[in-house]
């Protein structure tokens, strides 16, 4: 079970009390782009076994989307931040690099 902290808030609970909401950090492409990002917008995900940055819902509380970075292998929780960013915080990279000696962030 995935233990989340909502950083609107500031609520701790269950994964039961949020709701997921896919890959985080995308690239929005919309009307009058190109056939191909738009298609690769609607259908291309990453669909990791480690590190994964998602967006997440806190449905049964404040309402608010926001980011969170997990280890899809363990269900470990390295934090979570606000999703009006475009990448994920500093201080949560060295988080997951103080855990995960080696591992870089991938484009």
């Amino acid at each position: 079970m995935l233990i989340l902290t909502c950083p609107c808030c500031g609520v701790t609970g269950e994964e039961t009390e949020f709701h997921p909401g896919g890959e985080a950090h995308l690239k929005r492409f919309g009307p009058g782009s190109e056939d191909g990002e738009f298609t690769a917008y609607l259908f291309d995900r990453k669909n990791p076994r480690g590190v994964h940055f998602e967006r997440w819902r806190h449905a049964f509380g404040c309402g608010k989307w926001f980011h969170a970075a997990r280890c899809t292998a363990t269900l470990e929780v390295f934090g979570t931040y606000s999703a009006r960013v475009s990448a994920p915080p500093e201080e949560i990279l060295a988080m997951i690099r103080a855990r995960r000696p080696g591992w870089e962030a991938s484009a």
